[in-house]
């Protein structure tokens, strides 16, 4: 992958950061991610896409509730909209060329700022999208999804598809329209559609009936509009339970596979699960996975944590190896994501304003990502594992336990079963010996 700068250099002490092994002790360097290696049939590069979310790490500014911006940028001081957007562009894809990272994403406002005339936005959209189709060609960086932020702007407090006011939902369906398009320009293999603020903070003055309908019908029309347009992608829902709203309709994965379900929509959704919104849904970021992957809808990663002793989604980069652990134990036994990958939905914290922390904290994401991944591997090919969990459901392998999960019997067959044989004995789970398990493969 080429390096590419623009008139300036941005991170001038810099190069690119490669894979040196355990043994090295430079920071700046891999030492578990070689993208090179196959694991289970496929290269590390192939498993995860790696992909720098362009809205964290180049548009956040290190605020907080409690803390005002601390992050300062070059680009900022520039008069033009499309001027700070190309130099923000410039030092984006040096960092993503530096890193190797092969993908990015983006929100439409994270790639310019917008005004609230449309036509304006559509004409500055379309001049960005030219100049990071050139950046692209040049090194080689492919966009793994776009999406609209139909959040941050006040219009959309009540929400966006699911806003009581039309006029609002209007707006929304002319930005996403505007953010398809330059998905599909830049070649983008998927598009998100996140929780953002769809869902109420009261019931007293809220049909949810009717916003749910809603929802649904700004997806099917949204959809219906990019495949005429060409796009040939998946579409993801991102659920997230609530924050900002007190309850959010696409709560966990459950609750987006079941209103995909009911509004038909499976064939052309899949769910792009953050590990953050889990912990917020009061799940582990493998159940989430796990929902997924039985649902054949296990699409993308947008991955982070969340500070636990804290009441909101913190987005802080990967550091838990036992929880990635358990989380590529899903993945490598779903056979992988369908056609999404593992993007750094994380930021670095609010006073972290050297820029060497963007490279060190997404090196040890990637780093725990790696190791996770060959730790999983080894479970799976060389522990008792999978056996012990497959003998816990052995007595419907056959007969009439079998019988039960051909849908081959009645209530009735159940009586007769029990009188005949009794009750059976308790038997242990495990649970203790399968953590230890996973722990000593740490």
């Amino acid at each position: 992958m080429k390096i590419l700068t623009g008139n300036q250099v941005y991170f001038e002490t810099v190069g690119r950061v490669e894979f040196e092994g355990v043994e090295s002790d430079n920071p700046l360097a891999f030492r578990w991610y070689d993208p090179t290696r196959v694991v289970a049939g496929k290269t590390m590069a192939e498993h995860f896409k790696f992909a720098c979310t362009y809205w964290h790490s180049f548009n956040g500014n290190g605020s907080d509730p409690f803390g005002s911006p601390a992050h300062f940028y070059s680009w900022e001081r520039k008069a033009s909209i499309v001027e700070r957007a190309k130099e923000k562009m410039d030092s984006a894809f040096e960092f993503m060329t530096k890193m190797q990272l092969p993908y990015y994403c983006f929100h439409d406002i994270d790639l310019i700022d917008y005004t609230d005339d449309m036509l304006d936005n559509e004409r500055n959209v379309e001049e960005i999208v030219a100049y990071a189709k050139e950046k692209q060609e040049q090194s080689g960086v492919k966009l793994l999804w776009g999406a609209a932020n139909l959040f941050s702007h006040h219009r959309y407090m009540n929400g966006a598809s699911t806003n009581p006011d039309f006029q609002v939902v209007a707006y929304a369906g002319a930005q996403v329209k505007v953010a398809l398009h330059a998905t599909i320009e830049l070649g983008g293999e998927n598009y998100v559609f996140g929780g953002g603020r769809e869902g109420y903070m009261s019931l007293v003055n809220t049909n949810m009936k009717r916003e749910r309908a809603h929802l649904a019908q700004f997806l099917h029309m949204s959809k219906d509009y990019a495949r005429k347009n060409g796009f040939q992608g998946t579409f993801f829902i991102e659920p997230k339970p609530f924050d900002p709203t007190k309850h959010q309709y696409g709560y966990d994965a459950e609750t987006v596979v079941g209103f995909l379900r009911e509004f038909d929509l499976l064939d052309d959704f899949k769910l792009n699960l953050v590990t953050g919104h889990a912990t917020l849904a009061g799940h582990t970021f493998q159940h989430e996975l796990q929902v997924a992957a039985d649902a054949g809808m296990l699409g993308s990663i947008a991955v982070n944590r969340s500070e636990y002793q804290k009441g909101w989604d913190t987005d802080q980069f990967p550091a838990d190896l036992n929880e990635l652990t358990k989380a590529m134990l899903t993945v490598l036994e779903a056979g992988g994501l369908n056609g999404g990958g593992v993007n750094f939905d994380a930021k670095v914290k609010h006073n972290a304003t050297d820029s060497l922390e963007l490279f060190y904290a997404h090196i040890g994401g990637m780093d725990n990502f790696a190791r996770a991944l060959l730790i999983a591997d080894r479970i799976l090919q060389h522990s008792d594992y999978k056996k012990i969990r497959n003998e816990r459901y052995v007595s419907f392998n056959a007969g009439v336990g079998l019988d039960f999960e051909k849908d081959r019997l009645f209530l009735e067959d159940l009586w007769d079963h029990t009188i005949s044989y009794g009750t059976s004995e308790i038997k242990s789970s495990r649970q203790e010996y399968m953590e230890n398990l996973i722990a000593r493969y740490l």
